[in-house]
């Protein structure tokens, strides 16, 4: 005999609606030009950038020519460049971030 338990009832498992909630709905359905162009404006966004790409620039660049064999080492271990990723990578995702909320929330107003 197979004793299963009993199947919740389907209201109870549909995800709740927050009453009098003002948080705006994450849609990814806008149009990509314009919003990129929006966001590329933002001055947190062009900052989050630009701290990626030289936090990361250095560290791919050495995996990619070692990876081809354009760098001397085939199997380098890159401490600085490493570093420098470790020390830029979430400050640029957090400005990224808090660019792209405030361009979200300019465009709701």
């Amino acid at each position: 005999m197979v004793c299963l338990a009993p199947r919740a009832l389907e209201v109870s498992v549909r995800p709740r609606r927050l009453s009098g909630g003002i948080a705006r709905p994450l849609t990814f359905t806008v149009r990509p030009h314009f919003a990129m162009r929006q966001y590329l404006k933002s001055v947190w966004v062009k900052v989050g950038l630009a701290l990626l790409v030289v936090g990361a620039g250095p560290l791919l660049f050495i995996i990619v020519a070692a990876a081809v064999g354009l760098w001397p080492d085939p199997n380098p271990n890159p401490i600085g460049p490493g570093l420098l990723f470790g020390l830029t990578f979430w400050p640029a995702i957090i400005c990224i971030v808090v660019g792209v909320v405030r361009v979200r929330n300019r465009r709701a107003a």
